[in-house]
C-alpha cells in the first residue's frame, strides 16, 4: 500500500497540477486574467501560480471556507470575491464573471484540458511503481473531476502499452455529500443536493458538475464507492498522522476513512496493491485537525510537573 501525497506540491494540493495547465494554457492564448470557483484549494492553487506568472487571477469561493485557504488567497494577491453562499453557488457565478468579462476560467468540469493536468498523478503512481499498475487508486470525490482525471491518465498509459491494466477506481464521498457514490451504488443516475454538508469543505459539491465522465469512469474501471461519516474522517486525520508522518486535510483523510472501512468489512484483499490519494495538506484546515484526539496535557514549567505527568500515564 502506498499513499501518494499531494499534499507536498507548490501550493499544498493536487490542484497545482490543473493550475499549471491552466496558466501554460492562458499563456498561449495570450490570456492575462484568470478565474476559478474554488472550496479553498482550486482557487489558492491558481492564485498561488498566477503570482508566479505575473498574471491575474479572480477567485470565487464561499464564505464560509476555511481560514488557511483564504489566507492562502489573499498572501498570493488573488482578486477574492467571498460569496455568501455555498461552492454551487460561486460555480455558477464564476460562469457569469466568465461569459460578462471574457476571462479565461480554469474551473475542471468546464475546462477539457484541466483533466489533461489531474491525470499526471496517474502517470507518476505508474512511473514510481516502475509501471506496475496499482490494483486499486482510493479517490476522494466531489465535483468529480480528479477521479476522471487519474482514470484518463491510466488509460493513456494502458493505450501506450505501458501498463497491463487500468486500476479498479474506489470513489469516496462524505455522507452528507454524496450524490456521485449513491449513484454509483444504486445504479440510478445523480441526484443534485440542496444543502449537503460536511467537515471535508474540499469535497462538498452538491451539483457534481463532472458526474457523468466520474460514474463513467468508476464503472468502466469495475470500481465502486464509499460513504464515510464526518467522524471517521476526523479519526482518519490523526491515524495518518501517526501511523506514516502524513498530515492531511479532511477531504484527503477521506480515503485514508474508506481505506480502514473497507478492510474492516473485508471488500480488500490482503495481496492488493493500493495506492491511495491525499490530495491536500492539512494546514489547509487546522480547525478540523484540532478535533483530532491528541496526546496533551498542560504544566506548569517545573521539571517536577513534567515527572508527575509522565508518572500519571501521560
Amino acid at each position: 500500500m502506498w499513499f501518494k501525497d499531494d499534499g507536498r506540491n507548490p501550493t499544498a494540493s493536487l490542484k497545482d497540477r490543473a493550475s499549471a495547465i491552466a496558466i501554460a494554457k492562458a499563456a498561449e492564448l495570450g490570456e492575462r486574467v484568470l478565474t476559478a470557483a474554488t472550496t479553498g484549494n482550486a482557487g489558492s492553487s491558481l492564485a498561488g501560480l498566477a503570482a508566479n506568472a505575473g498574471v491575474d487571477a479572480y477567485i470565487f469561493a464561499p464564505a464560509s471556507a476555511p481560514a488557511g485557504k483564504i489566507a492562502q488567497l489573499r498572501v498570493f494577491g488573488s482578486h477574492l470575491f467571498l460569496v455568501e453562499g455555498n461552492y454551487d453557488q460561486a460555480f455558477d457565478l464564476c460562469m457569469d464573471a466568465t461569459e460578462r468579462f471574457g476571462w479565461y476560467n480554469r474551473n475542471t468540469a468546464f475546462n477539457p484540458y484541466m483533466v489533461e493536468g489531474k491525470k499526471t498523478v496517474a502517470l507518476e503512481i505508474a512511473e514510481q511503481l516502475r509501471f506496475e499498475a496499482p490494483d486499486k487508486v482510493i479517490v476522494s470525490v466531489g465535483d468529480g473531476c480528479i477521479v476522471s482525471g487519474v482514470a484518463k491518465g491510466f488509460r493513456d498509459l494502458l493505450a501506450l502499452g505501458l501498463i497491463d491494466r487500468v486500476p479498479q477506481l474506489i470513489a469516496v464521498q462524505a455522507e452528507g455529500c454524496a450524490p456521485i457514490a449513491r449513484a454509483v451504488i444504486s445504479g440510478e443516475p445523480v441526484t443534485y443536493l440542496e444543502n449537503p454538508t460536511s467537515c471535508a469543505d474540499s469535497i462538498v459539491a452538491g451539483i457534481p458538475r463532472n458526474h457523468l465522465m466520474a460514474v463513467r469512469d468508476i464503472r468502466s474501471s469495475g470500481g465502486l464507492a464509499v460513504t464515510v461519516s464526518d467522524d471517521e474522517i476526523i479519526d482518519a486525520i490523526g491515524f495518518l498522522g501517526r501511523n506514516e508522518g502524513i498530515f492531511a486535510e479532511p477531504a484527503a483523510a477521506a480515503s485514508v476513512a474508506a481505506l480502514r472501512k473497507l478492510a474492516d468489512s473485508g471488500d480488500l484483499r490482503r495481496d492488493d496493491r493500493i495506492a491511495v490519494l491525499i490530495t491536500g495538506n492539512g494546514l489547509k484546515d487546522v480547525q478540523n485537525a484540532l478535533k483530532v484526539n491528541g496526546t496533551t496535557v498542560t504544566i506548569s514549567p517545573r521539571i517536577d510537573a513534567v515527572e508527575r505527568a509522565i508518572a500519571e500515564g501521560f
